[in-house]
């Protein structure tokens, strides 16, 4: 395990108070707001969270980086929910204090795709956020909200804007082809991806996530050399353990300044 994760593990452990409230909830640092959204033609139902930061704070992207807080939900009291699934908005590549994270300075606005289990019935949300929120000191913060969603609704502006700005997908961004070189080291495995596509602008960076969430991955080192973008990372077990690596299971996200890519699995290379 790295020092930048333990560092999460025991920043999170720091736990920060949250206030209660039936659409908002606020810490000293952040204001949460369930934005109810509309439900679809196919009878799932999209809905938001708008993240309110004071001025010159930031917050975490699902995989934030080395230094940063993986958000974390608890969606136990929700009422009449088949499935949930965040749907994150494009973020940024940060430095903070010479290492980086991956996030959002400033307020943000995270759109839920909500399946109920029963069409007909109301939708019951209720959950407690676990986020890292960071100014010139960094700190966990914990914020529960709740609200029904409409049985209809409208659509809310602020939704559809955190909707667009979603990474490409592999077959739009002209990605060709994805291999992975897999080699055994101590206590993990190393990974070498290598992803044929144009340039996505700017100096490039790639973060490496697996479908096993008992994985570890470190922040991977980025290079290009002509229509090749090259990640090398490290991955281990959380319990020390030995694993088997699913190629199909990995995910490669591409931050550039003109664009993002979302890229599922590798083949072996």
């Amino acid at each position: 395990m790295s020092g930048g994760m333990k560092r999460a593990l025991l920043t999170l452990a720091a736990c920060f108070l949250g206030l209660a409230s039936p659409l908002f909830a606020q810490t000293e640092v952040a204001r949460a707001e369930l934005l109810p959204g509309w439900r679809q033609a196919d009878g799932s139902h999209v809905a938001g969270l708008l993240i309110d930061l004071k001025p010159g704070w930031k917050t975490y992207w699902r995989a934030p980086g080395e230094a940063g807080i993986p958000p974390r939900f608890d969606w136990s009291g929700s009422r009449n929910i088949q499935a949930l699934q965040p749907v994150w908005p494009t973020p940024e590549v940060m430095d903070q204090n010479g290492m980086t994270s991956i996030g959002y300075p400033g307020d943000v606005v995270i759109p839920l795709r909500v399946n109920p289990a029963n069409r007909s019935g109301d939708l019951r949300l209720s959950a407690q956020m676990e986020l890292g929120v960071c100014k010139d000191i960094c700190v966990p913060a914990s914020i529960r909200f709740s609200g029904t969603l409409p049985e209809r609704g409208a659509r809310d502006p602020r939704l559809v804007a955190a909707l667009v700005d979603q990474p490409l997908a592999a077959a739009q961004a002209g990605v060709d082809r994805v291999t992975c070189k897999v080699q055994p080291m101590q206590g993990g495995l190393h990974l070498e991806a290598r992803i044929t596509m144009p340039p996505a602008g700017g100096r490039e960076f790639v973060v490496v996530e697996s479908a096993n969430p008992g994985l570890w991955v470190a922040e991977a080192q980025t290079r290009r050399q002509g229509g090749i973008l090259t990640a090398e990372t490290d991955l281990v077990h959380v319990n020390g353990t030995g694993f088997a690596l699913d190629r199909s299971g990995l995910r490669f996200t591409v931050l550039g300044r003109n664009h993002a890519v979302d890229i599922r699995g590798c083949s072996a290379g």
